[in-house]
């Protein structure tokens, strides 16, 4: 990895890093480059569509025509481009490809002269393969040159530019080759100066060293496809997540394909409505892609996956409900399409369906950019390249087979967001921590309003044992949403007895621990397998007291965490020990405060001090497991409860 473009510390917020060269000049490389494939494809299909009368290419065909060509060689080269940019630096492979647009879009020029149609159709492909070998160079560079705390804005910012970038090359191909007469040259003239500006700012990337320069390229498409999808399937989560961004992009798919029926069948629009939606679309996946870094605590959280994949299905089951039974009507323009009350619902579901969309999407790229080996971290983005494909393939098949059986496109809706539902779950279910970190993220940010302080003491890899100080019965939770890494976490085995805290502890790992006297087998086990966390380079968390506090003083650390890391470092794992504490808890709606019959109770008056009250952690320095003692640790953590 290039340490020279990788700052010590994190930008301010998302929008800064438009402002700092390891950042911008990608970001508008890429910019100009999705406007650029837009603009040139959007265009070419009005053209053959209304401008060119071709008996081999009608114009109902045209749109599929010019979309499977583009999207051919992500099936065929994405497992080639995954290897070169592994095995070459980044920026000089982007400069490269940017080259080569440039060269397409002159040839694209003479097409566009010459009416060409035969000419402009190599030209998609090739624009095709552009995009194939710029994909997994996009997604591997920015862990790169971001660090973890930026990772998820950077891939909002990226999000972002990408579906404004889409919306503007369409828009500015429909106008632009409408003009009479003189159209087809505007639109060659501008596509050349989108590359040439594209190769201009390229220039600019600094360098990103190779993550795999001994790698032995395969040339062999098949073969190396095969072993991208099988390497990417060694690591359970980003395979699943793989799956699931492919998901989105069937999903989007279905919506995006069908604007120009839609608008015309249901909503009885003009081709301006359609275009309208499909701003409306674009604007809202935009929103949704940069307010990841706001709802995460820029840190990559994939709790907001489960919140994105609720929003999808909710406003496209409520689209659905929106747009059905519509009165018959002459046809609308812009203008009389927003002046209808109804309609406004309609483009609310479609702009929040899209919003939750980018909510969706964003920290899922974000974490298998974090989670892949960078090794091999443009393959596994090769394979999601491949699998989207085939993803986005598939839906235009399905929907073609549902129309063909008579559905219509509001039942085809309907059934998108039935399918959304089901597939999301299932995704949930296979991957666990997706729901952990949702009801941590919920609890933290619906239920408390919550504070990390000190977040960048937690190591961005390697193990640590974080002790705690334990105040209410949600207090795991809580230390869940602070850490941005999956934790686990030793626990009284009692709290597994307790109906829907002992389910969720039970899904995240946790290992029950009992007194010595009362059950040693569960005793022992209890060490052996924190030690384990440990050894696999994992976070665990400890609650040292041994139990909820009866005053909210810290009571005395019991010594066991000191017989983890005996048994951490006798493997010869380094460990390092965190303290934390967490503050205001106690008297709120989860801790033990009520007497009832003489026993303190817990969650007796939730608005004593109510829900949505101000709550945090302070996360202190790492200190040395060598010079760690139980009171010298219940020192540290009652400072930082005592500090401001």
């Amino acid at each position: 990895m290039n340490q020279s473009i990788r700052p010590a510390g994190a930008s301010p917020n998302q929008f800064a890093l438009l402002g700092q060269r390891r950042f911008a000049p990608f970001f508008w490389t890429q910019f100009a480059g999705a406007a650029n494939d837009n603009l040139f494809k959007f265009a070419f299909t009005v053209m053959v569509t209304y401008q060119l009368q071709l008996r081999w290419m009608p114009p109902a065909m045209a749109g599929l025509v010019i979309g499977a060509l583009f999207i051919l060689p992500y099936l065929l080269f994405s497992a080639t481009s995954g290897q070169l940019a592994d095995k070459y630096d980044k920026s000089k492979i982007i400069k490269l490809i940017k080259s080569l647009e440039v060269l397409i879009m002159l040839t694209a020029a003479c097409g566009f002269f010459a009416r060409e149609a035969v000419l402009l159709l190599v030209c998609v492909f090739m624009m095709g393969l552009h995009s194939t070998f710029f994909g997994p160079v996009k997604y591997a560079l920015l862990p790169q040159v971001l660090n973890e705390r930026e990772l998820t804005g950077g891939n909002g910012m990226v999000e972002m530019g990408t579906f404004v970038a889409i919306l503007l090359g369409n828009v500015a191909g429909g106008l632009l080759v409408a003009i009479p007469q003189v159209g087809q040259q505007y639109v060659a003239i501008c596509c050349i100066a989108l590359a040439l500006l594209g190769r201009l700012v390229a220039q600019w990337i600094p360098l990103a060293a190779a993550t795999d320069p001994t790698l032995k390229i395969n040339w062999n498409p098949l073969s190396e496809t095969w072993r991208n999808l099988k390497m990417a399937q060694t690591n359970l989560v980003v395979f699943r997540s793989l799956l699931g961004i492919s998901w989105m992009w069937f999903f989007g798919a279905v919506f995006l394909g069908q604007f120009p029926s839609f608008a015309r069948d249901i909503l009885h629009g003009d081709a301006t409505v359609a275009s309208l939606l499909l701003v409306v679309f674009s604007v809202g996946i935009a929103l949704g892609s940069l307010l990841c870094e706001v709802f995460s605590r820029r840190h990559v959280e994939i709790g907001l996956v489960p919140l994105g994949a609720i929003g999808m299905s909710v406003f496209a089951l409520d689209l659905y409900f929106a747009s059905n039974h519509l009165p018959p009507s002459a046809s609308l323009g812009v203008r009389e399409f927003v002046q209808q009350q109804v309609h406004w619902r309609i483009m609310g579901d479609l702009g929040l369906l899209s919003l939750f969309t980018g909510i969706y999407s964003v920290p899922m790229y974000a974490l298998i950019q974090l989670r892949s080996e960078p090794s091999h971290r443009a393959r596994v983005i090769a394979a999601n390249n491949i699998l989207n494909a085939l993803f986005m393939i598939a839906s235009s098949v399905i929907v073609g087979l549902l129309l063909h059986a008579g559905c219509s496109i509001v039942q085809i809706f309907l059934c998108i967001a039935i399918a959304n539902a089901v597939v999301a779950s299932y995704i949930f279910m296979l991957v666990p921590e997706y729901v952990l970190r949702f009801v941590a993220w919920t609890m933290s940010h619906l239920i408390y309003r919550f504070k990390v302080q000190g977040d960048e003491n937690i190591p961005v890899k390697g193990p640590a044992l974080l002790v705690c100080n334990h105040v209410s019965f949600v207090d795991a939770i809580l230390l869940m949403a602070a850490c941005p890494r999956p934790v686990y976490f030793v626990m009284d085995y009692r709290i597994f007895r307790i109906p829907v805290l002992g389910w969720f502890f039970r899904l995240g790992k946790a290992i029950p621990i009992a007194p010595q006297t009362e059950d040693p087998v569960t005793y022992a086990n209890a060490f052996v397998r924190a030690a384990q966390v440990l050894d696999d380079g994992d976070l665990l968390v400890i609650f040292p007291e041994g139990g909820l506090t009866r005053n909210g003083d810290v009571q005395s650390f019991k010594g066991g965490f000191m017989k983890i890391l005996e048994r951490a470092t006798a493997n010869g794992t380094p460990v390092s020990v965190i303290p934390m504490a967490l503050i205001n808890l106690w008297g709120s709606f989860f801790s033990r405060v009520e007497v009832v019959n003489g026993e303190r109770m817990a969650m007796v008056r939730p608005f004593r001090r109510g829900l949505l009250s101000r709550v945090g952690i302070r996360i202190g320095q790492a200190l040395s497991a060598t010079e760690v003692q139980p009171e010298v640790l219940r020192q540290h953590v009652i400072r930082l409860l005592h500090s401001s």
